[in-house]
């Protein structure tokens, strides 16, 4: 039957567009294609995978092994739609290994140049070998026209090339992003593959540049190198088990986050996914210990019976469905929240200065203050150490006690701050007031940077002596990219040699903040954005950003000035009611709700 075989409006593809659309399911960036070859590299019992890109993974991939190897007949049939040496049976239910379509390899044929070159290791006993065990033997594919195989020089294991991805599928080709930006996605996935196998020695390279080169390691060796230094001196360990299922590994402690998930990575029977049931039992566990649009740092492994998870959900094998997915997810928020809370310790103190508080506040202000207010009575509590909570007298411009003389100020008199966090006041109406000083100071500051910058630029304040802010060179590049649209915000960078950016000024309004997590949390923000990302768009989440690290933290005592002053700019200045994440910046109680709480009503 031909394969152009027509009934009427319905007709067979012909095999090569039939090859090309499964490409496209299968290998749908140059990521995905490094890996799928990486994986094929640990399925052959390699301990040793190198990997090396150019122009982003289209122009070129390399992926090298020291695995099993193929012999002749083995790389012929490697190349053909659905032939794979790993499933044992036709059931797709005790999956054991990372690859089991067989359609990696001939849907890279399908859409690029490929060329695999290998060689078995040599047989044992009376000196002979096997077929391809005393030289290795190479195949090539092109855009679905596979040539014979053929004797080639190479030692044992695999080494696969690919070229010119797409260049058979340019429309696929046509949507591609950046190189820079598909060889930072290449990155992320050969780093999950190396946490996945610490067993493994990796190497990765990008135009040359090496981005890491880590030997065989332990799994908590491997984490702390590919998480970085801040992340490993926080690392707790996660043990916990349900059942047949068994979760380890190490989360980040809360005190150290990012701007956005990229550096969770989830292992499933070794796999790593991308499972939004897993991403969101993360998320629930540190939602009490981490500020709202930030997000935890964690490698986390979780391993189960095959037949108990499905890993043949899509193409990409990126998804995958658990049998019992609620007990997948109490056994990740449990595991997770009792690592959480054996981490966090007692409480440690604030750093002293000479003169300076305690690390938790005395109850009175100091002798600048006068005493409490009349109606006001100073707490009498049986506890061993102070309440962290101040009260204040009312502003001059408030006529009586604590009461406002007109609407004029909605948000009343500040009357304390409690936990150095809250201010408690009381407005006109006779309302309690509750704000949340960081959350607020943060929207302020987002106003006024955004004022700024639509009034002609924002203004910035050069840094006594220039600060050197160490990054990875991924990192450095975003930055140096977006130097023109950041020096419009007044933040003035430029590269500093390799992996290190200098920073010369710094926006005006945000005081004096350390650069270095501001610098990190903006590559991360951008490392998030598509290039289709409008330029307002960007630059209104670096304001965002920008407005989090200027913005006074919670923990930081304020004087009765200083409250009072920061609830009058609140009044005055627009979209105050929520922070630059959307939190609430302050809540009103009305009477009729506090004499509910307390059962009046």
């Amino acid at each position: 039957m031909s394969p152009t075989l027509s009934a009427g409006r319905i007709r067979l593809l012909p095999e090569g567009t039939v090859n090309r659309i499964a490409a496209g399911e299968v290998i749908e960036r140059p990521a995905a294609a490094c890996r799928e070859l990486v994986e094929n590299a640990l399925d052959a019992g390699a301990t040793r995978i190198a990997v090396a890109i150019a122009g982003g993974g289209i122009e070129r991939i390399e992926v090298t092994d020291d695995g099993f190897g193929m012999t002749a007949d083995e790389l012929t049939l490697a190349v053909l739609r659905h032939a794979t040496s790993k499933l044992a049976d036709d059931h797709l239910v005790h999956i054991a290994t990372l690859g089991f379509r067989g359609e990696a390899l001939p849907s890279i044929g399908a859409a690029a140049r490929l060329s695999i070159t290998s060689r078995t290791a040599p047989s044992s006993g009376n000196g002979a070998s096997d077929d391809g065990a005393d030289h290795a033997v190479t195949i090539s594919v092109e855009g679905g026209h596979t040539t014979p195989v053929a004797p080639a020089p190479g030692g044992q294991g695999t080494r696969v090339v690919v070229r010119d991805l797409f260049y058979a599928t340019p429309a696929r080709r046509k949507f591609l992003k950046t190189p820079r930006a598909e060889a930072d996605a290449v990155e992320v996935a050969i780093r999950r593959l190396a946490l996945a196998a610490p067993h493994v020695a990796f190497r990765f390279e990008s135009d040359a540049r090496v981005a890491f080169d880590l030997p065989r390691q332990t799994r908590v060796a491997r984490i702390a190198a590919l998480l970085g230094p801040e992340a490993a001196g926080a690392l707790l360990e996660v043990d916990a088990t349900r059942g047949a299922m068994h979760l380890t590994g190490f989360a980040v402690a809360p005190t150290v986050t990012r701007a956005t998930a990229a550096a969770q990575t989830l292992i499933v029977n070794g796999r790593p996914v991308a499972d939004p049931l897993l991403r969101t039992a993360v998320r629930v566990a540190y939602r009490d210990v981490i500020s709202m649009g930030r997000h935890a740092i964690a490698a986390l492994y979780l391993d189960l019976p095959p037949e108990d998870v499905d890993v043949n959900v899509h193409p990409a094998k990126a998804e995958v469905r658990f049998r019992e997915a609620a007990a997948v997810r109490g056994l990740v928020i449990g595991g997770l929240q009792r690592a959480l809370a054996a981490g966090a310790g007692p409480a440690a103190p604030l750093v002293m200065r000479p003169n300076q508080y305690q690390s938790r506040p005395p109850m009175r202000l100091g002798p600048t203050y006068p005493a409490h207010p009349p109606g006001f009575a100073e707490a009498r509590l049986a506890l061993a150490d102070s309440p962290s909570a101040r009260t204040l007298p009312p502003p001059d411009r408030f006529h009586g006690p604590f009461t406002p003389r007109s609407e004029e100020f909605p948000l009343g008199a500040p009357l304390a701050q409690v936990l150095d966090t809250y201010i408690i006041a009381v407005a006109s109406d006779g309302n309690l007031v509750l704000v949340d000083q960081h959350a607020a100071h943060e929207r302020l500051t987002h106003e006024a940077l955004r004022t700024q910058y639509l009034e002609g630029g924002v203004r910035s304040q050069p840094l006594l002596l220039p600060a050197v802010v160490d990054m990875p060179e991924a990192d450095c590049a975003r930055l140096t990219d977006r130097a023109p649209e950041l020096a419009c915000l007044g933040l003035e960078i430029e590269p500093f040699g390799a992996g290190a950016i200098l920073v010369r000024a710094m926006p005006a309004t945000l005081g004096a903040p350390e650069p270095g997590p501001l610098l990190r949390d903006l590559a991360e923000e951008f490392a998030d954005q598509d290039e289709s990302t409008a330029l307002g768009a960007r630059l209104d989440a670096a304001i965002a950003r920008m407005a989090c690290h200027g913005s006074i933290r919670a923990g930081r005592r304020l004087s009765a000035p200083e409250m009072d002053a920061l609830l009058r700019q609140m009044e005055a200045t627009p979209r105050a009611a929520t922070c630059s994440h959307g939190r609430p910046t302050f809540l009103k109680l009305s009477r009729a709700e506090i004499e509910r709480m307390f059962g009046r009503r």
